[in-house]
């Protein structure tokens, strides 16, 4: 029997070469630099043109499909296993303790964006099928290991990838956490309108939070005039000792800069974060602000402040297999000349619509003169349990980590596995591995990242060779 930790081991030195090489990559999707030859910016196109070098002199088939996708191919048959990873990454935020570009190894642990999401699990996967091709497997199905470089927003090369090549029969994304995924919860965007109007004695001038809609926002600045500017400092003084954020208030002339510091996490799970938009929102909320500006700060500090299940539109959901709707507040905006915008989004299981949502959030926003529309949905997706293709991921799991009690899971990420009928996430997070996605300081274990390694080479090596 194969001893597939060592074989992993084997690999560690190589593996850690070229994963950090591609880290050091800042492959944010970026529109503002965007060009018909690079559709979502040069940094994204460039790791992806890195990856397929580095699979091309592997002696992999390899192509590029408008700068946007890409794949690495090997074995032959007529049906085609899929790994579906990405080498886009969230954009870095603040409060990193080493730069988020410059990978680091510090007791034990890899930090870095992508250390976790995704390129981390990716390549571990990557050289996985790598070393199960150069020790000469027989391979009786296609294997393409699939790359995109938007996961992070709107998937633009994943949906091009099933545009232009063939449906995959099954696959897998190194994208989430172990043991097995096996449903994803629908995701909607509700996109939320306020208009500018703004006067009185209080006005807000600007209001910026948020990076993305699938991130806790660790960060929101406000710019305020007010009646008293003593009054403010002090009452924001107080305000700060008595939450779980930092903060502080800069004055120019008759204006007022207001930051607070909450914590980033996944929009998945919002309630792992402190959403700094909200508190700041919570504690403008007691002034006398007027028309659109009391519209946005009111429904931000009273109905998403600390509410990450609904509760506050009496629209809380559970579904009894894929469990609770959750919400957050990822991107919230003001300024005197566009308004508000509010970005809420939601990951809803089955049982539930975008439509429900969307009438349940305007029986609050309509009144307060906010207008909702609905942005692109995905519905929830399922993969039955007992698909020949989640017993051999978790046969694989249950054998390298020994968790003989591990059972397939549902979670409201959602990964490039919900785009074949038959696929699913698998890893590369460790159930006992605090999730550092989208967050600062984002790392992974080595030690986690070689036994991922491990898992994928005994996974793949039996989906090919049944």
């Amino acid at each position: 029997m194969t001893d597939w930790l060592k074989a992993a081991e084997s690999q560690k030195k190589d593996y850690l070469t070229d994963l950090i090489s591609l880290m050091k990559i800042p492959s944010v999707r970026d529109d503002d630099e965007a060009t018909d030859e690079y559709p979502l910016g040069p940094r994204p196109a460039q790791a992806l043109k890195a990856f397929l070098e580095m699979a091309d002199q592997d002696g992999f088939k390899t192509k590029n499909i408008d700068n946007v996708v890409g794949y690495a191919e090997c074995g032959t048959g007529d049906d085609t296993l899929a790994i579906l990873a990405h080498v886009d990454v969230m954009p870095a935020g603040k409060g990193w303790d080493t730069d988020p570009f410059d990978p680091v190894i510090k007791d034990g642990n890899l930090y870095g964006r992508g250390a976790s999401d995704d390129k981390g699990p990716g390549m571990a996967a990557y050289y996985a099928l790598k070393y199960l091709k150069d020790q000469g497997t027989k391979f009786n199905k296609r294997v393409r290991f699939i790359v995109g470089t938007d996961e992070e927003s709107n998937w633009t090369g994943m949906h091009r990838y099933f545009e232009v090549e063939p449906a995959p029969t099954f696959g897998f994304s190194p994208d989430a956490e172990f043991p097995v995924i096996n449903g994803e919860k629908g995701q909607v965007s509700l996109l939320l309108s306020v208009p500018a109007s703004n006067d009185g004695a209080f006005q807000l001038k600007s209001f910026k939070s948020g990076l993305r809609f699938n991130m806790v926002p660790r960060e929101a600045v406000a710019v305020i005039t007010v009646a008293d500017n003593q009054q403010i400092r002090d009452d924001f003084a107080r305000f700060v000792g008595e939450n779980p954020i930092s903060g502080n208030i800069a004055e120019n002339g008759d204006e007022l800069t207001i930051t607070v510091i909450g914590k980033a996490a996944h929009g998945m799970e919002p309630e792992k974060g402190i959403n700094a938009g909200t508190y700041l929102a919570n504690f403008l909320d007691q002034y006398e602000f007027a028309k659109g500006a009391k519209s946005f700060i009111h429904f931000l500090g009273k109905y998403l402040h600390l509410d990450t299940r609904m509760g506050g539109f009496d629209g809380a959901f559970t579904d009894p297999v894929m469990g609770e709707l959750t919400m957050n507040a990822g991107i919230l905006n003001f300024d005197l000349e566009n308004g508000g915008a509010i970005n809420m989004n939601f990951r809803f299981p089955k049982g539930i619509s975008p439509d429900q949502l969307q009438t349940t959030v305007e029986k609050v926003a309509t009144p307060l003169g906010i207008t909702v529309k609905q942005g692109p949905a995905q519905a929830p997706h399922y993969v039955d349990p007992d698909d020949p293709i989640v017993k051999t991921l978790m046969e694989a799991y249950i054998n390298q980590s020994g968790d003989k009690n591990a059972q397939p899971e549902v979670v409201g990420g959602g990964t490039y596995g919900r785009l074949m009928k038959r696929g699913v996430a698998f890893g590369a997070l460790m159930p006992n591995t605090p999730n550092t996605m989208h967050q600062a300081n984002e790392y992974q274990p080595v030690d986690d990242l070689i036994k991922s390694m491990a898992i994928y080479m005994e996974a793949i090596k039996n989906l090919v060779s049944d």
